[in-house]
């Protein structure tokens, strides 16, 4: 948890909004849920909480804050979804609507972003070079490892879980060169087909299927599961530090653990 101003000042919602949805390019995407103002608050923001997910803890923790706006980077609405309002989704949105706190979600813009964004934020986490882009929309993004000590899979093993607080679920021969690293957060486990075709002798991501350990291993190319959420920690957090400093409102980001 990070206060980032001590006498914050206060945005409009409509013009937060209408930051991010420039900021983000969200209307370039054609993506799995709404992204921006998903459930509307108080007008005025002078305190937001950011989060992965969101979460009935994190809606708890928010309200404990007293926040105005929770930003994530999973909300709400998505496709195929049940679209009736009952069970969890019921007490999630009867928490946002009681307490007048607007939900702000990004889901591919965010990942996206090259500066704020999930891949972004990972490659800054653990020290890779960003080289080039991959895959539809470019979402996916390669390049090389910064730390002339890391030279193989085991010892690039070791760093992400030094780094990510988690050991990753490795596919691929613990000595092999590291070379050329392939990576998208979350769950771009079928993303791995395209990163082979981008050349990469490493992919990285954030969940694993069936499938992938198999064409890892057929491939040569190595498969590093370094966990969805751990994963995706750093974009929104860094939104949120962002709109703090620009804004001049109070932020607050809110890591909910997930073993995922």
């Amino acid at each position: 948890m990070s206060q980032m101003e001590m006498h914050p000042q206060t945005v409009g919602r409509a013009q937060l909004a209408q930051f991010l949805a420039e900021e983000l390019q969200i209307n370039r995407f054609r993506d799995y849920c709404p992204n921006g103002v998903q459930v509307e608050g108080r007008p005025e923001i002078k305190r937001i909480v950011s989060g992965v997910t969101a979460s009935l803890a994190l809606l708890e923790e928010a309200v404990r804050l007293q926040a105005d706006a929770i930003l994530v980077h999973h909300g709400y609405f998505w496709r195929g979804e049940d679209m009736r309002v009952i069970g969890q989704k019921q007490k999630r949105l009867k928490l946002l609507l009681t307490h007048e706190m607007s939900l702000f979600a990004y889901h591919l813009p965010l990942d996206m972003h090259a500066q704020l964004g999930n891949n972004a934020q990972l490659a800054h986490c653990l020290g890779l070079r960003a080289e080039g882009r991959f895959g539809e929309d470019d979402l996916g993004w390669f390049g090389t490892i910064a730390a002339p000590s890391i030279q193989t899979l085991g010892q690039f093993a070791v760093h992400i879980e030094k780094c990510l607080g988690r050991a990753p679920l490795v596919i691929g021969d613990a000595g092999q060169a590291v070379g050329k690293i392939a990576w998208c957060t979350g769950a771009a486990q079928n993303m791995l087909e395209q990163a082979i075709n981008a050349g990469a002798d490493v992919y990285l991501s954030g969940e694993i299927s069936e499938p992938t350990v198999h064409l890892a291993r057929e491939s040569g190319v190595a498969y590093l599961a370094c966990g969805h959420h751990a994963t995706e920690r750093y974009g929104v957090k860094a939104l949120g530090e962002y709109l703090a400093q620009r804004f001049g409102i109070e932020h607050y980001f809110i890591d909910v653990p997930n073993p995922v």
